[in-house]
């Protein structure tokens, strides 16, 4: 059933009753979105401009075949950003690999960017996306989890303007990156998604824009680096300059040649950590300054340049700025290290924050929702499992291949809450490498490209969020091929940060990765094999399974756990057990991380802390703090 006040503007969709999403479970968050307020934030916290227009809201659908033209007629009416098969997108009609969706709204272009360019931005859409504006194509793209846009400014017209987005989804059918997504859900696989599943929204830039903006920290050497790259070719006379700023009091500030490296000291930094998330702000502008060249003959300019270092000719330190910044966005930073070095077991690598260990207790974090699916049904819902996590005595969570909105990583930012990003697993079912296998699954050139693209587009969009510490190439096998090449291939995109090559299983890449992880649901110790140049870490356990009446996905049906408990009491005890006993002796052997299967329930699994519509924790938060609070001091509580 839709939420409250879409239902009497949405118009049915299905053709057949198997086409319905089959639960009717929501959030008290799902309860009150609107066509009017799905979404609002500004949607890209990392590169954020003051002037923006949100498209979120109703658009018109249909859903045809592959083969067949646009429709003449619509189906009805979508809440954007939900995808299709969820319940607040008010359709919650399945997809084939052999339909296509169609999406159609009008907007207008504000009065005052008439001067300027216009992109029309994507959070994501799952899976191919074909993107017409007033009848012509803008361009398309492939890749379910990652942002795009289009500069649409040649195809505007004054006053109404129509968008209409065509949508392909082979979900689990196909190769492509997909995560856990599957045409049969049961189990552990859940409710394929397709079709735009983020926040869509138009902003005006000048022809030549801040593209990027990427800072890195450096606490050994009290700076921060940072990289502007532009949309396209700059002049002599186009530079970025640069502030970093806390609480309103700049700290720092350069003017650097355009497409350049910079740095900025940040002297006696404060460094963000869960006990301490504090961020510096931080302001990147397109300014012009005077040539220094002008009235230069040839001879001259040889002669300039031999005056200064290449990178004082790009930090332009005696540049004159002139007029007002053509373009400007609003970034941050945190000033923090991960890294793997000696910890207290004698001859063990342990997970270092700061340049000190610190152990990292986390639970698995689908990111699911039962009437949103892939999309929280808003950033209050999304930031509340943090929230929970944190007051449950949780420092980390492993996002487990999935992609979350940007705003997730700017919650967890400012939280204080660290984060392993995995990658969405992919390939055919035959790919998924068994726990048995010796050998990774063979990949056609095509699958590997796409695989690749969208891990490029991963780490280049999230590689400004502090919270993130480490990136999972691969998780148990499932589409793992040459885990080692993968693994060089992101630490040489951001060597500021842990690569975990395989999460669980086949261990391929130990001269690469810079953890060992271990799966392991047994309530017996497990004692890890002693590494001498990675950290050793448990990436899943626990798995403590309890349905709650009333608050389950399908009631009646059978649900699924690694094992059950009686009743609340039963699940604590369980829990316990798993830190004291499992977690425990680990420990003392140099465990550095822990991994807990998992924040909620999803669909007919049933192993979370919180129940899917996050109505119920079956622990009380306090009573699981004090269960972990000991881990920091490499000690637990047995009773």
């Amino acid at each position: 059933m839709a939420a409250s006040g879409l239902a009497a503007q949405t118009t049915p969709a299905p053709t057949a009753p198997t086409d319905k999403v089959y639960s009717s479970l929501t959030t008290r968050w799902g309860r009150q979105v609107t066509p009017a307020n799905a979404w609002q934030s500004y949607p890209r916290p990392h590169l954020k401009r003051a002037a923006w227009k949100n498209l979120n809201g109703l658009w018109d659908y249909a859903i045809a075949p592959a083969n067949a033209p646009r429709p003449a007629r619509m189906d009805g009416q979508i809440l954007v950003p939900f995808a299709v098969e969820s319940q607040l997108s008010g359709v919650g009609r399945r997809v084939t690999p052999d339909d296509r969706v169609w999406y159609r709204r009008t907007f207008t272009v504000p009065a005052e960017w008439r001067d300027s360019h216009v992109m029309l931005n994507f959070g994501a859409v799952d899976f191919a996306a074909t993107v017409w504006v007033n009848g012509a194509v803008v361009g398309s793209h492939q890749g379910g989890s990652d942002s795009f846009g289009f500069d649409i400014a040649a195809f505007l017209r004054p006053g109404e303007n129509e968008v209409v987005v065509q949508v392909a989804d082979p979900t689990s059918a196909g190769s492509q990156p997909r995560g856990k997504q599957s045409l049969t859900p049961n189990g552990i696989w859940y409710t394929a998604t397709s079709g735009i599943w983020q926040t869509v929204w138009i902003e005006p830039v000048p022809k030549l824009h801040i593209a990027d903006v990427r800072a890195t920290p450096d606490i050994d050497r009290g700076v921060v680096e940072v990289d502007v790259a532009l949309s396209g070719w700059a002049e002599d006379t186009d530079a970025v300059r640069l502030t970093a700023s806390a609480g309103g009091k700049r700290i720092a500030s350069t003017v650097i040649r355009a497409n350049r490296h910079a740095s900025l000291s940040i002297p006696a930094a404060r460094l963000w950590s869960p006990d301490d998330p504090f961020l510096y702000d931080l302001t990147a502008e397109l300014v012009t300054v005077r040539d220094p060249y002008a009235g230069q003959s040839e001879r001259d300019r040889h002669a300039y340049d031999a005056r200064f270092t290449e990178r004082e000719r790009d930090t332009y330190s005696t540049a004159q700025v002139s007029g007002a910044p053509r373009d400007r966005v609003e970034s941050y930073f945190g000033m923090r290290k991960i890294a793997v070095g000696a910890g207290p077991v004698r001859g063990q690598p342990t997970l270092l924050l700061n340049n000190k260990p610190v152990f990292q207790n986390g639970t698995l974090d689908q990111g699911w929702w039962p009437d949103g699916l892939l999309t929280p049904p808003s950033e209050e819902a999304m930031r509340s499992d943090l929230v929970f996590l944190k007051s449950a005595g949780f420092n980390m969570v492993r996002k487990h291949i999935k992609v979350e909105p940007a705003r997730y990583y700017y919650d967890a930012d400012h939280l204080g809450i660290l984060v392993w990003q995995d990658m969405p697993s992919g390939g055919g079912e035959d790919q998924f490498v068994t726990g048995s296998s010796q050998s990774q699954a063979v990949m056609s050139a095509d699958m590997m490209a796409q695989n690749q693209n969208e891990l490029t587009r991963m780490v280049g969009q999230l590689r400004g969020f502090p919270s993130i510490v480490m990136w999972v190439v691969n998780n148990e096998g499932w589409g793992q091929y040459d885990s080692a090449t993968l693994a060089r291939y992101v630490k040489g995109m951001d060597p500021s940060r842990l690569v975990n090559a395989d999460s669980g299983w086949l261990d391929v890449a130990p001269g690469v990765s810079d953890v060992f992880d271990l799966h392991t649901y047994e309530d017996v110790p497990h004692v890890p094999t002693r590494q001498s140049a990675r950290a050793i870490v448990i990436g899943e356990y626990g798995g403590i399974g309890l349905p709650v009446d009333g608050h389950v996905w399908r009631p009646g049906k059978r649900n699924w756990g690694y094992q059950t408990a009686t009743d609340r009491q039963d699940y604590l005890a369980r829990y316990r057990r798993k830190l004291t006993e499992v977690i425990r002796q680990a420990r003392e052997e140099g465990l550095s991380a822990s991994v807990y299967t998992q924040t909620t329930d999803v669909e007919d699994e049933i192993n979370g802390l919180l129940t899917y519509d996050r109505a119920v924790s079956k622990a009380p938060a306090a009573d699981l703090a004090r269960i972990a609070a000991p881990l920091s001091e490499g000690r637990l509580v047995s009773k």
